[in-house]
């Protein structure tokens, strides 16, 4: 497999443990509602949400190492997500300030005997180390949990081996990162500080890259660094924490959220907007086609944030748009965090997060976000129609010939209600065969599939089943865009195989 590949592996499985903040978004998003100023303090009810919602922000470094653990497991096993558990129990045991001033001699006892233990130890418990643990323990899953012991020893056999593999392999990966550990974690300071410091400049340049890096697979990796506590800047539980976060000194009215502020005029707005241009430019005769697509594309961009229907609408036939997506997208949070407008999310930068967070203390003039959206609107609506127009570029409805447009409407809709099972046997012919797989992964929106020889799987037949692209990674590997069907349709090509 190769490194990028791998890569798209490791930011697959972010999203699992990822996938849980909507839940501590919308408890902790009810509790400011309820209390906006006490926070907790004046509503039994605002306190019970508001400390349901941080139990889950508070553990998200153990839910990466169990979640990673899981998602990146050859089969989606429970024994894998344990194994996670298990992992990283141990290093951040071995490697937490008691532990290190035991080897290290220091006397506990003594009132400043924690100032003598390096401060990178005492940040051990973060989701950096999560998704380590969670990356090895899948690895030692996927090598160990199929090995039969000898007959005295068979209940120790396959799955139930590989925890105790886990704890073993975890001795040695604690006693390595005693050493480097400090070294790595100044490194993630340094670089968090370099993008704190680039300010307003550092959101914009995060958010072109998260952009950018849709098309591979990569933006889950690249948000991990921005929204968690990977290199120190941890933006999305910073901001779901809200007033604890501001008292413990982890959050800063105006410049937390500032990572994620910016998409919201993009995804509520902007894109809408490309999408208006797409339709306007349409063929006459497509329009009315054109429109569906767009409208329900626009709508779950508007109010969820989920905005793949609507990329992958340009993003293979009009290169050039989706780069100028991406600089709209930068430039969209360079503006947000210029001019301190702060909204955060828990799932994606739609309506249904903005108005959860809007009592957040952390929020800051959320509402001139929706006066940018609108201007982003005209901008993306303008400059989309202009490169469409003066390149001739084939979008939706512009095609030579119209059959993909129409395909791809009529399939959306057979996706909506139609049976997964038997849209798993139509991809699985599509892909080559059984014979042609080796694995079979997916995401929120694409399948993702290892292959033999990418060359047989038939691009077209996925588009007249309604895939809305096929993205071919070298000679064995395969992303399908299915939309939000990807996951049943992946388990029942399992099935199937």
């Amino acid at each position: 497999m190769g490194i990028l590949a791998y890569m798209q592996r490791i930011g697959r499985s972010l999203m699992v443990p990822v996938a849980v903040l909507p839940a501590a978004a919308i408890l902790l998003g009810i509790g400011y509602w309820i209390d906006p100023n006490g926070w907790g303090q004046n509503s039994i009810v605002a306190a019970f949400l508001i400390k349901s919602g941080g139990a889950i922000i508070d553990n998200m470094p153990i839910l990466f190492a169990i979640g990673v653990a899981y998602g990146m497991s050859k089969d989606k096993d429970g024994a894998a997500a344990l194994s996670g558990l298990v992992g990283f129990l141990v290093v951040t045991t071995l490697l937490s300030p008691n532990s290190i001033a035991l080897f290290n001699g220091i006397d506990t006892k003594a009132d400043d005997w924690l100032k003598q233990v390096p401060a990178a130890y005492g940040k051990i418990n973060n989701q950096f180390i999560g998704i380590l643990v969670g990356i090895i323990a899948a690895e030692l899953y996927n090598r160990f949990s199929r090995v039969e012991l000898h007959k005295a020893l068979s209940f120790f056999s396959g799955k139930r081996l590989v925890p105790i593999v886990v704890s073993v392999v975890m001795l040695l990966v604690s006693a390595v990162l005693y050493f480097i550990w400090p070294t790595i974690y100044d490194a993630l300071v340094a670089f968090g500080k370099y993008i704190k410091e680039l300010g307003s400049v550092g959101a914009g340049i995060y958010g072109f890259f998260n952009r950018l890096l849709i098309p591979v697979g990569l933006h889950h990796a690249l948000n991990s660094v921005f929204w968690f506590d990977v290199a120190g800047i941890n933006d999305i539980p910073n901001f779901l924490g809200g007033q604890k976060s501001i008292e413990d000194g982890l959050a800063t009215v105006g410049i937390t959220g500032r990572y994620q502020a910016g998409f919201f005029p993009v995804m509520m707005f902007g894109l809408p907007g490309a999408a208006l241009a797409m339709y306007h430019t349409a063929k006459k005769g497509n329009k009315d086609k054109t429109a569906s697509i767009m409208l329900a594309a626009s709508f779950a961009a508007f109010f969820t944030g989920v905005t793949e229907p609507l990329e992958f609408a340009f993003m293979f036939v009009a290169p050039l748009l989706y780069v100028l997506h991406a600089i709209l997208a930068g430039i969209s949070l360079y503006i947000a965090a210029a001019m301190q407008w702060i909204a955060g999310f828990g799932f994606s930068a739609g309506l249904v997060d903005m108005l959860l967070s809007s009592r957040n203390p952390l929020a800051v003039h959320w509402y001139m976000l929706i006066l940018q959206g609108l201007v982003f609107f005209v901008v993306y609506y303008v400059a989309f129609r202009f490169v469409i127009v003066k390149f001739n570029l084939k979008t939706p409805g512009r095609e030579d010939e119209d059959t993909t447009v129409l395909s791809a409407e009529n399939t959306q809709q057979k996706q909506v209600i139609g049976d997964s099972s038997k849209l798993a046997e139509q991809y699985l012919a599509v892909v080559g065969g059984k014979g042609n797989l080796t694995n079979i992964d997916c995401c929120i929106t694409r399948l993702r599939l290892g292959v033999n020889d990418s060359e047989l799987v038939d691009e077209q037949a996925a588009k007249a089943l309604g895939a809305m692209a096929v993205i071919k990674l070298g000679k064995t590997g395969v992303q399908i865009i299915v939309g939000t069907q990807a996951e049943k349709i992946a388990d029942e090509m399992k099935k199937l195989v």
